[in-house]
């Protein structure tokens, strides 16, 4: 056939073209495939001990049994499907007891506050003493780390000391060594300059304390307008990425902090507010590909009782009852909701800070991934099966970015314990080894081998 083009012409295109496409790749490489938790638990530092994550789960079950004491009564405080209520209550029992924690940030922040500078080198010292003596015993949670205060003028300096402080101790009592999935979470971001310093600060601990380079990693909260868009009227949150120089893991998005500098007042900073879909939006478009993960924010609306009984008074009234059990309830239900809008806009982490959150932190990850299960086991079943050309599977047409995307929904639903191994494979098709290899494009490769 004729053609018009010399070869040397569309080979001057291509050395541009790899070039620019390399680049792309560099930038986007997609996502890891690791497990990302699908929670972080806030606490005051000076609070944490070795095995908080126990004690907390231990609460968290206490305060299922006292106001959900089976299934039904579960599902029907959450308005869980009755179909899933005896699986989901099931499945959260088991997790309680087994992991009740995927991740811990102990803050020196917001959940902290400002102290003598003292107390908090004591508390810096003391926590990472713990969190020491977690790792040794094995009874951290998966992921842990540290929330430090703004690196801004009026606190850096205490800042950039706690970390110090709480860094270098932990080294000490673990003979050189970090426990895994350890991260640094900065707050109150306004500049990218702010997150350069952080790295700077990481790569003069990771010096002096002989770690090996790139060790430190941070997670970037998104939480005021600035870190949104900058001066220039430019989308920040690329700026503080690049910043980050390879250390950032994930984004934390902060609603009340984020929607107070929005002007939204008290009574209207909530997690649903269209001020916080902006931003979160934003967020997912600037990070879609680099394989940084995203965090919604937390209700703060916590499951506690209304009334407790004395020690050494009388006990609390039938109608008290009641009304701790509503109370407890509607803090419940109003949790799974925000979880439900953070998972259905593609937020599959987002905070807790009351152990009573943790039984519906889970109920509403398990019924999510539980009640898409079918349908999404059959579009990857026909997606594999044709070997990544496009197909139709029902409604709904699928295209190489999907497949992806439908294998990452069950590695996802297997990390957080909502299914087993063992029923998604049974429901893919997919082995155990295809499974654990997280990525679609190596599945379809060994499989066109095969064939």
């Amino acid at each position: 056939m004729r053609t018009t083009l010399p070869p040397e012409a569309i080979q001057a295109v291509a050395v541009k073209l790899a070039k620019a496409n390399s680049a792309v790749a560099r930038q986007y490489p997609g996502e890891t495939g690791k497990r990302q938790p699908v929670h972080t638990v806030y606490g005051g530092a000076d609070l944490f001990r070795a095995d908080t994550a126990q004690r907390l789960g231990s609460t968290a079950l206490r305060a299922l049994q006292e106001y959900a004491p089976d299934a039904d009564a579960f599902a029907s405080a959450i308005g869980l499907p009755a179909r899933l209520a005896q699986m989901v209550y099931a499945r959260v029992l088991e997790k309680l007891r087994r992991e009740p924690v995927e991740d811990f940030r102990l803050d020196f922040e917001d959940g902290y506050g400002n102290r003598p500078d003292r107390e908090e080198d004591g508390h810096a010292e003391s926590a990472a003493s713990e969190v020491a003596a977690g790792m040794n015993a094995s009874q951290l949670p998966p992921f842990i780390g540290i929330r430090i205060k703004p690196l801004n003028e009026e606190l850096r300096g205490r800042s950039i000391r706690t970390l110090d402080i709480f860094v270098t101790t932990l080294l000490e009592k673990t003979s050189g060594s970090l426990p895994a999935n350890f991260f640094v979470t900065l707050p109150k971001i306004t500049s990218p300059a702010q997150v350069a310093a952080l790295v700077e600060l990481f790569e003069k601990l990771e010096a002096l304390l002989r770690l090996p380079a790139g060790t430190l990693k941070m997670e970037l909260m998104i939480e005021t307008t600035q870190s949104i868009f900058n001066e220039r009227g430019e989308c920040s949150l690329s700026h503080l990425l690049a910043a980050a120089g390879g250390r950032c893991v994930a984004t934390h998005f902060g609603t009340y902090d984020y929607t107070a500098a929005c002007g939204v007042t008290a009574a209207h900073q909530h997690m649903t507010h269209p001020a916080c879909d902006f931003a979160r939006h934003m967020m997912q478009v600037a990070f879609a590909g680099t394989g940084v993960w995203l965090s919604d924010g937390a209700t703060n609306i916590l499951p506690v009782p209304l009334h407790r009984a004395a020690e050494g008074g009388p006990p609390l009234t039938r109608v008290q009852m009641d009304e701790n059990r509503a109370a407890v309830h509607r803090a419940w239900k109003l949790h799974v909701e925000h979880i439900q809008h953070s998972l259905v806009n593609g937020f599959y982490q987002g905070w807790d800070l009351h152990p009573a959150q943790l039984p519906t932190r889970y109920a509403a990850v398990y019924a999510f991934f539980l009640e898409g299960l079918d349908s999404a086991a059959e579009r990857l079943r026909n997606f594999i099966n044709k070997a990544a050309r496009a197909t139709m599977a029902g409604e709904v047409f699928d295209d190489a970015a999907t497949g992806q995307g439908l294998l990452n929904y069950f590695l996802r639903a297997i990390n957080c314990g909502a299914v087993t191994d063992a029923e998604v494979q049974r429901l893919t098709g997919l082995t155990l080894d295809e499974l654990r290899s997280s990525s679609f494009v190596k599945i379809l490769k060994n499989r066109r081998k095969v064939s």
